[in-house]
């Protein structure tokens, strides 16, 4: 993961100016998420803790653990509710808290991994699943056409991988996908244990 650090006074601005979808991805994440209900939730890079609150908002009998590798973001989090939420400072590639976790999701993180990274990400996010577990990963994909790209990547911090490249890693960490909702450069993939 990269050593760049976000600012939490600036981030929603940035999130607006780059990618012009972030609403609409978060609006899909929070759906994707909210489905079956699930009591326990890992949130990987849980960054301003916007998703987060939709996806609680929608699930009341939810807790949160959320993992983020900023501690500026951590310390800015104020919306969550302390009672059904813990945050923690930790990077992707560290080891996974043990769970057993109904759902696992990621907004606008994962990218940041190369494509090994990726894949041993949702081996490590599979072993953690509760038995009928789902992951959401809702992020930025590299599309099939170079014209859908509409977020501004380096391709040093950002590695984002294809929508086919992330879905076989995942069936290969024994996880049955579906894309819930893509447009352009985002996308949001459900894939469930079985």
């Amino acid at each position: 993961m990269p050593d760049f650090e976000w600012d939490p006074e600036t981030y929603q601005a940035l999130m607006a100016e780059e990618i012009p979808d972030y609403p609409r991805l978060q609006t899909e994440v929070a759906a994707a998420a909210a489905a079956g209900a699930p009591k326990s939730i890992l949130d990987l890079g849980v960054g301003s803790g916007l998703t987060a609150q939709r996806v609680l908002d929608a699930l009341p009998e939810a807790g949160l653990l959320g993992i983020d590798a900023s501690p500026e973001m951590l310390a800015a989090e104020v919306t969550l509710d302390p009672e059904r939420t813990e945050l923690r400072l930790g990077r992707l590639e560290d080891p996974l808290p043990r769970g057993p976790f109904d759902l696992v999701m990621s907004t606008l993180a994962v990218h940041h991994l190369d494509g090994p990274g990726k894949a041993d990400l949702f081996a490590r996010i599979a072993a953690v699943l509760d038995s009928a577990g789902r992951f959401v990963l809702g992020d930025l994909v590299v599309p099939a056409d170079p014209a859908d790209i509409v977020t501004p990547i380096d391709w040093i911090d950002d590695t984002p991988s294809s929508l086919d490249e992330q879905l076989t890693w995942l069936a290969e960490a024994g996880l049955t996908t579906r894309v819930h909702w893509q447009h352009r450069d985002l996308a949001v993939i459900i894939a469930q244990k079985d």
